[in-house]
C-alpha cells in the first residue's frame, strides 16, 4: 500500500501555527517606568508645550549678554578685532584720551567706530540692565521708542533689558531654592519615615516648632543687620522651604517600609542606607517630582514680593519686584507694569500647567483597566 503525500497547503498551515505559537510565547519587551511617565506627559499637550515654552524663556534669559548689552559683540577698529562683550577696553583703544572703560553710547566713540574701514556688531537691544540713558529730551520714565523698545524706568534704564535679566534672576533663584528644599526635605523625610518611632516623633516635634517661627519677621530682622542680597535671601528661604516636602516624603516612607520588597532587602542583609537609596527612595519620588514646578513658582513669587517690599535684592540688580515697585509709584508708566505683569503671569501659568501634567503622568491609575473603561464610558 503506497503512502499518501502530505499536502503542501497542510504543511504551510502547520508551520504557520508553529510560528504564531512561538511568537506568542516570546517575551514582549516592556517599556521602562520612566518611558511610560514620559509618554503620559507628552500626551498632555498643554503641559508638554508649556515645558518647551518655559525652557525657551529660560534659554533666552541665559543669552542676555548676547541679546541685550551696551557693549558691542564684535568690533573691528583700524585693522584689529576686539570683543568688548568679553573684555573691557579703555577709551584710548578707540582713539580717546581717557583710560576709563569705553562708553559705546558716547557720541565720540560712536563716531570713531563709524569711520570707514571699521565694523561694529551690536546686540539686538544695545542696552545693559544698569545702563542709564543720558542723551534724551524726555523725562524718565520715558515711553517706548525706537531706541528703547519698552521705554525706560525712573532713572533712565532700559525696561526690556531689566526685564530680560530679571527673568533670569527669578528662574535661577527659583531653581536653586527648589533644589535646596528637595535635598533637605527628602533627607529629613526619609529619616523620619524609615526609622519611625522616637526618631520620627522627636524630629516631627522639632519641625513643627521650626515651622511656627515667623519667616517674614526673621527676614526683616536679618535685613536690618545685613545688607539684603540674593545669597541672604537664599539662605533664609532655604531654612523654611523644605518643610512641606518633608511631610510628603515621610508619608511615602512610612507606607513603603512595610512592603514585601523592603522586608526582603532586610533579610538579604542590606544596610539601611542601601535600602533607603536603592529601594524605597525611587518608589517615593512621585510627590517630589509633582512638587517641583509648584515650588519653583512659589520661590519666584517670594522673591518678587520681597523685592517689592524692599527686603530683597538691592539696585542695580534687576528684579520683577523692583519693576512692580516703580510701576506702583508711576501709575501712568504702563510700559513698566504691563510687560512685567505679563511675563510673571506667563511664567507662573507655564509652571502650573507643567505641574498638572506631571501629576497626571505619575498617576498609576491612568493605565488601570478600570480607569480606561471608565474613561471610555465617560466619553460615550
Amino acid at each position: 500500500m503506497s503512502a499518501q503525500p502530505f499536502p503542501a497547503t497542510r504543511l504551510a498551515d502547520v508551520l504557520g501555527a508553529v510560528a504564531d505559537a512561538s511568537a506568542a510565547a516570546a517575551p514582549v519587551a516592556q517599556p521602562s517606568p520612566a518611558r511610560i511617565v514620559w509618554r503620559r506627559f507628552r500626551a498632555h499637550r498643554l503641559g508638554y508645550w508649556s515645558l518647551w515654552l518655559l525652557g525657551l524663556l529660560f534659554a533666552v534669559s541665559l543669552c542676555g549678554e548676547v541679546l541685550s548689552n551696551d557693549r558691542p559683540l564684535l568690533v573691528r577698529y583700524e585693522g584689529q578685532w576686539f570683543a568688548p562683550v568679553l573684555h573691557t577696553y579703555p577709551e584710548t583703544t578707540f582713539g580717546g584720551v581717557l583710560d576709563t572703560p569705553a562708553d559705546f553710547h558716547d557720541p565720540f566713540v560712536q563716531a570713531q567706530l563709524a569711520r570707514p574701514g571699521n565694523f561694529v556688531l551690536r546686540a539686538p537691544n544695545p542696552w545693559y540692565y544698569d545702563t542709564m540713558k543720558y542723551q534724551t529730551a524726555l523725562p524718565h520714565p520715558s515711553p517706548p521708542s525706537a531706541e528703547n523698545w519698552l521705554g525706560t524706568d525712573i532713572i533712565g534704564r532700559d525696561v526690556l533689558a531689566r526685564l530680560l535679566y530679571a527673568v533670569r534672576v527669578s528662574l535661577l533663584f527659583g531653581l536653586a531654592l527648589t533644589a535646596s528644599g528637595v535635598l533637605l526635605g527628602v533627607a529629613l523625610g526619609a529619616l523620619q519615615g524609615y526609622f519611625g518611632g522616637r526618631v520620627d516623633l522627636v524630629t516631627q516635634r522639632l519641625i513643627e516648632i521650626w515651622g511656627s517661627l515667623p519667616e517674614l519677621y526673621l527676614l526683616i530682622i536679618f535685613a536690618s543687620f545685613f545688607e539684603p542680597s540674593l545669597l541672604l535671601l537664599f539662605v533664609l528661604l532655604s531654612l523654611f522651604g523644605w518643610i512641606g516636602l518633608s511631610d510628603y516624603v515621610r508619608a511615602e516612607f512610612l507606607r513603603n517600609r512595610q512592603l514585601e520588597y523592603v522586608k526582603a532587602a532586610r533579610a538579604m542583609g542590606l544596610s539601611s542606607g542601601q535600602i533607603i537609596w536603592r529601594h524605597i527612595l525611587p518608589n517615593s519620588l512621585t510627590p517630589v517630582i509633582t512638587f517641583l514646578p509648584f515650588r519653583v513658582s512659589a520661590a519666584i513669587m517670594a522673591l518678587t514680593s520681597l523685592d517689592f517690599l524692599g527686603l530683597g535684592v538691592q539696585p542695580p540688580t534687576p528684579s520683577l519686584g523692583d519693576l512692580f515697585a516703580q510701576a506702583k509709584t508711576y501709575l501712568y508708566a504702563w510700559w513698566i507694569s504691563v510687560p512685567t505683569f505679563a511675563v510673571l503671569v506667563a511664567a507662573l501659568l507655564l509652571l502650573t500647567f507643567i505641574g498638572q501634567a506631571l501629576r497626571e503622568a505619575l498617576d498609576t491609575r491612568a493605565d488601570a483597566p478600570g480607569a480606561q473603561a471608565g474613561a471610555v464610558e465617560d466619553a460615550a
